[in-house]
């Protein structure tokens, strides 16, 4: 562990513009002086995820508009509905594809296995390795459960430009750990990246709860001003021979930091305002071991665990180590706390973990309950990100939080018409209050058919009918990583692939854009056919 420190020297010069005190040459004198002319001063521009396994009830939980201005009313009798009242501040990509999917012809993807590949692809868009062309193989072992991806994942990608150590803050909600069937995140090819599953650690990588610290020395180095941190860096600096313009620069450079002091680092990164958001010693005792039934059990009537890790989403905006956060929901979970008793693979299937082809009793409903909770912790992410006010607006305005799922429908587990729902503009960047329609712009785009496989029967119908015909909302989802990148900052290289040092805009992500590409493991000469951003998603 870092020691503390140097842990909140860094944390602080990341909070006034950035990891080297030759800064003052660069922008932030430019802010001082907007502050003084009374403009505003920049504010950060931020991407948290939250990421679930299985899909939904597709039918259930898009609303039925899909291109036009959202209300309040398009959510109501949906899965969403909780989400009504931020409907102005929300945005619905529709018709987006993701990559690598799993078929018994292998037409769509590679012949691996129904959500090892996916998941590994998914914020990649690159292939797994070792490749499987053969979707029975059950014994070829390594190709099933332990193939990983060839590149790394988009959280990567941006945190190598937008944090000051390269990694972004992921989070297992669970507190469990992940493999290559359910891990989402990783560093380099072939490098999966665990991130941390208890709430201390995460405190404690934030600077505000350093493990083997007694009290008064925290207070100690808490209360110490962003001046008193870099002090030796100054003074190194100013023993430098330099123009007369340069030392006026560093002299209000020192009288920046001072003036930003209270305004950035107490009122915003504090263990106050931790403790405000429930990081107090007994909800950090009760989630301090894995095994602790953290998603579903409560904490305080309004609270329970997966929302204190969405509270440590919001610390980590407001002391700002990255720009890039991913909270990690589990795969294979059992929610006893929503009164289930069968772990959501099993219920997501339909089957109860047996390979037959009936439907387990209440399946759909079951199915809906999960989907509801997840809406209720999406919906509780986006209130939090929206009660804190930054700059003209609030956090939630500087920030896209954006909800991914796994795949569309966990019967058919296709990738196409994707579920995702971002909310937050990003400083203005996206068209929020719309469901946007990327694949054609229809207005009446399918919904798909997640409730037929148990709807009235207790059959389940097979294969891909339950999910949305593949001719439908195919656009690919590396055109929208596209758009958050470029939201958030990530610059790219003279190809138009994100690249630290870069210059331009993001208009390549991924080796593929075409599922079909995936299917020979990465055989085929990468390639990108369709690059750039959705334009219609932009502000």
């Amino acid at each position: 562990m870092v020691a503390v420190a140097k842990q909140t020297r860094r944390l602080f010069l990341r909070g006034v513009g950035g990891v080297m005190v030759a800064a003052p040459f660069l922008g932030s004198v430019a802010e001082r002086l907007a502050k003084a002319q009374g403009q505003p001063t920049p504010t950060p521009r931020r991407l948290i995820v939250m990421f679930t396994h299985y899909g939904c009830l597709t039918d259930r939980w898009f609303p039925a508009n899909s291109h036009g201005p959202l209300s309040a009313d398009d959510f109501t009798g949906t899965s969403l509905e909780v989400l009504a009242p931020h409907a102005s501040k929300l945005l619905m990509p529709r018709g987006i594809r993701a990559m690598n999917e799993w078929t018994t012809d292998v037409s769509l993807g590679q012949g691996n296995d129904p959500w090892t590949q996916v998941v590994g692809s998914y914020l990649t868009c690159a292939p797994v390795t070792p490749h499987s062309s053969d979707p029975f193989a059950l014994s070829n072992t390594a190709a099933k459960f332990n193939a990983m991806p060839v590149a790394p994942s988009l959280d990567h990608v941006c945190a190598q430009q937008l944090s000051s150590d390269g990694l972004p803050l992921l989070m297992r909600v669970s507190g469990t750990n992940d493999n290559p069937q359910s891990a989402i995140s990783y560093s380099a090819a072939e490098t999966l990246f665990p991130g941390v599953g208890a709430p201390a650690q995460v405190l404690s990588m934030l600077g505000l709860l350093p493990p083997g610290v007694s009290e008064g020395s925290y207070k100690a180095v808490r209360q110490q001003s962003v001046i008193d941190l870099v002090r030796d860096d100054l003074t190194t600096l100013e023993r430098y021979d330099m123009s007369a313009s340069d030392r006026n620069k560093l002299a209000a450079w020192k009288e920046l930091l001072h003036d930003i002091h209270d305004d950035v680092v107490q009122a915003a990164c504090t263990a106050e305002r931790a403790t405000a958001l429930g990081m107090t010693d007994a909800n950090l005792e009760k989630h301090a071991n894995p095994a602790d039934d953290v998603l579903s059990s409560k904490i305080t009537e309004s609270m329970d665990g997966a929302d204190l890790f969405s509270n440590l989403a919001v610390l980590s905006a407001l002391c700002d180590p990255t720009r890039v956060v991913v909270l990690k929901y589990p795969a294979n979970y059992v929610f006893r706390g929503l009164g289930l008793n069968m772990e959501s693979h099993s219920i997501a299937t339909r089957r109860g973990g047996s390979t037959n082809e009936n439907c387990v009793a209440d399946a759909n409903e079951m199915v809906m309950t999960i989907d509801r909770y997840y809406a209720e912790k999406f919906a509780y992410l986006v209130r939090q990100l929206d009660l804190i006010e930054e700059g003209d607006g609030t956090v939630l305005d500087n920030t896209a939080a954006v909800w991914f799922q796994q795949c569309s429908d966990a019967v058919a587990v296709n990738l196409n018409n994707l579920p995702i729902i971002q909310a937050g503009s990003c400083g203005g960047y996206f068209k929020t209050g719309h469901a946007v329609n990327v694949d054609g712009g229809a207005s009446d785009l399918t919904r798909g058919n997640s409730s037929l496989a148990c709807e009235g029967s207790l059959e389940i119908l097979g294969d891909k009918s339950t999910g949305t015909p593949v001719e439908f909302a195919n656009a690919p989802i590396n055109k929208y990583y596209c758009n958050l990148m470029n939201a958030i900052g990530v610059k790219a290289g003279s190809d138009g692939f994100p690249a630290v040092g870069g210059s331009g805009e993001v208009t390549h992500y991924g080796m593929y854009d075409d599922t079909h590409d995936f299917a020979s493991g990465g055989e085929n000469p990468p390639k990108i056919n369709s690059p750039g951003e959705f334009q219609e998603l932009r502000g």
